[in-house]
């Protein structure tokens, strides 16, 4: 795939998107203003928009762009942003939604694009366009601004579940690799675990065992596994593809926004604080521009539904104009490069590829740790630092009154009848052996006899 075709590019072939114009927070009105400002960049779109039909005619009648480019399939019902997803699944045949996705379904639009409620949406989409085989539980994947050369990263899951084992992670690193090769043209893309600290021993116990995953396959499916990651290398360079699971992704996605909103407004402010600044402002406007189409939030709108045969862009609800652009813009270049199709073949490579490297190494020889016994009893004369009395308290189990008791790890005990000479008894306590804590040194130190009146 060569640059022009990848998420980064700005041509487009043709293409036909569906269109769910009723979902967003702003209504329809946001939704077609969104489709007209990509419609004038990409004259090759065509769009199937699904919503009510009145509405839908007198919004895109105001605009003469998509004059002839867009097909109205009126609906009567509307998924709200509160709707329960089980609800919708039974209740949801005549929404949007519904008909979006079935317009993916047959054949007859590329992408469906929807600013709906995200649990609904996820659901709707399983069931009609069913997972790819292999994968357990589909992601939703956005670009994340970074300092790469691609100018993006790719981090998964931003929301579809907000819980995540450790295959779950494991596929979602795989299906993130798929994106980011086919996305932004990476040969060898790089992986990093999100986690609360870089360091092995912080995190989960999932992360940890999701983390010895993804570093054993890593090989094999031809990535780089960097190791855990924390949230301000979200938009460093230090890797491609970041895995999380949903709840997380979620929060660290929407304080992003958040935080770049306020950085914005910031701006704002101080440069228009005074006459002196507002002239500093206007000397710099090319410089201030360009840094506010860079961090602006609503340019990098749109996350991706991986693992469904079948490709669903998903939009923030509260997106406006530009964001609805954005959204469509990236689903016009998912259709163009076949993503999808690649995808799924990338998948199931990857994922034969992983099962071997999991295999290979649940079956390889490991060297057997020694038992506590053999540990107390292989010392060297004299050379052990810990007293013979203690290791051996530490390293037998309880006799529970039997003569030779097998341990937890399959080890035993010496007779309890009778022990070596040079092995001081349980009952004479010298003051070698005695344990000494803290509390006790500072009793030492610190109390003083009080004096009798």
């Amino acid at each position: 795939m060569d640059d022009g075709t990848a998420l980064t590019g700005n041509t487009v072939d043709a293409t036909v998107l569906s269109v769910d114009a009723m979902g967003g927070d702003l209504g329809p009105g946001a939704v077609v203003a969104g489709m007209a400002k990509s419609a004038a960049k990409n004259p090759e779109l065509r769009f199937i928009v699904h919503g009510a039909r009145p509405e839908l005619e007198r919004q895109i009648a105001r605009k003469r762009i998509l004059k002839d480019r867009c097909e109205v399939r009126g609906t009567e019902g509307v998924v709200t942003m509160d709707a329960k997803p089980s609800h919708v699944m039974r209740n949801g045949k005549g929404t949007s939604m519904w008909s979006a996705i079935e317009a993916v379904r047959s054949g007859e639009a590329a992408v469906a694009v929807s600013c709906g409620n995200t649990g609904a949406l996820m659901a709707r989409s399983m069931i009609r366009l069913r997972k790819i085989e292999g994968v357990n539980r589909p992601a939703i994947a956005c670009l994340w601004p970074s300092r790469n050369a691609s100018g993006f990263n790719v981090m998964l899951d931003v929301g579809a579940d907000i819980r995540a084992d450790a295959e779950d992670l494991l596929q979602y690193a795989l299906m993130g690799v798929s994106y980011a090769r086919n996305g932004l043209d990476l040969a060898r893309p790089r992986v990093g675990l999100l986690n609360v600290g870089t360091e092995e021993h912080k995190g989960r116990a999932e992360l940890k065992v999701a983390a010895e995953l993804i570093e054993r396959v890593a090989s094999a499916a031809d990535f780089d596994f960097v190791g855990f990651v924390e949230g301000s290398d979200l938009p460093s360079d230090r890797g491609d593809v970041i895995v999380t699971d949903g709840f997380t992704g979620n929060v660290a996605l929407k304080t992003g926004e958040g935080t770049a909103r306020l950085i914005r407004e910031l701006l704002t402010q101080a440069f228009k604080k005074t006459p002196f600044s507002r002239v500093a402002a206007l000397l710099a406007f090319t410089s201030l521009r360009r840094l506010s189409k860079r961090i602006d939030p609503r340019r990098v709108n749109g996350g991706v539904f991986l693992g469904l045969n079948g490709t669903v862009v998903k939009s923030r609800g509260s997106a406006d104009a530009t964001g609805v652009a954005a959204a469509i813009k990236l689903a016009a270049q998912l259709a163009s490069t076949g993503f999808n199709s690649r995808l799924a073949k990338r998948i199931a490579q990857t994922e034969a590829m992983a099962a071997e490297a999991v295999q290979q190494g649940e079956t390889a020889p490991r060297p057997s740790a020694p038992s506590p016994w053999a540990l107390a009893t292989t010392c060297p004369n004299g050379s052990c630092r810990m007293p013979i009395s203690k290791r051996w308290k530490r390293s037998t189990p309880p006799t529970n009154g039997s003569r030779r008791v097998q341990g937890s790890n399959g080890a035993t005990s010496p007779p309890t009848g009778k022990r070596p000479a040079r092995w001081p008894s349980r009952r004479r306590r010298t003051p070698w052996t005695m344990p000494i804590s803290a509390s006790m040194i500072w009793t030492q130190l610190l109390w003083q006899p009080r004096p009798r009146t």
